[in-house]
């Protein structure tokens, strides 16, 4: 492991008066769901406190099929995010340069890490078909966000706190190479600068 990482590790700890107040429970009012990609952090990227997000952070940000009878570790983030925590906003952010959306245009052959492939299998819907030679990926990367947003909305929680008004959702799209966020517009269907 780097020194650096473990210097500011050891160093972290010896300001308990900053994080005293954290014993008493969280009340995030954010859900984050984005890619594992070490190149997106999603406190760096809104500025965000301790106790202020909740993260889900999966390869290719993909959020799997809800199956009450066999639930994931992803499923039941969201579940407890929303019920528990009763977050107002719930986050699916994309990324430029993504591997998994990048493999699926692509159609990668995946053989060599079988849990990844299969996992990618779980991407809603293909990303549909764009420019394999642009390394960003972005159109299909938009696209698989819209493709999470679409399954997030089949949750029974996230269904019935969105007709009740109490939750809103929204599909972001990061470029690691620029910084620059875009939000999807449901007006134009098209993601905006933030």
């Amino acid at each position: 492991m780097q020194q650096p990482l473990i210097d500011n590790a050891r160093t972290f700890g010896q300001r308990p008066e900053e994080f005293a107040g954290h014993a008493a429970g969280q009340s995030p009012e954010v859900l984050f769901i984005t890619c594992s990609d070490s190149r997106v952090v999603p406190a760096l990227i809104t500025g965000a406190r301790p106790g202020q997000l909740f993260e889900l952070r999966t390869a290719g940000n993909i959020v799997p099929p809800y199956a009450g009878e066999r639930p994931s570790g992803e499923t039941a983030t969201i579940e407890y995010a929303v019920t528990v925590l009763g977050v107002t906003d719930i986050v699916v952010c994309g990324h430029s340069h993504c591997g998994a959306v990048g493999a699926l245009v692509r159609g990668d052959d995946l053989t060599a890490v079988p849990a990844v492939r299969d996992w990618l299998a779980h991407a809603a819907d293909e990303p549909k078909p764009c420019d394999t030679t642009d390394p960003t990926v972005a159109e299909a990367v938009q696209h698989h966000v819209l493709a999470q947003l679409l399954r997030l909305r089949s949750y029974p929680c996230v269904e019935q706190r969105l007709a009740d008004g109490r939750l809103r959702v929204h599909g972001w799209y990061y470029e690691v190479h620029t910084g620059l966020v875009r939000q999807h517009s449901a007006d134009t269907d098209a993601f905006e600068t933030l």
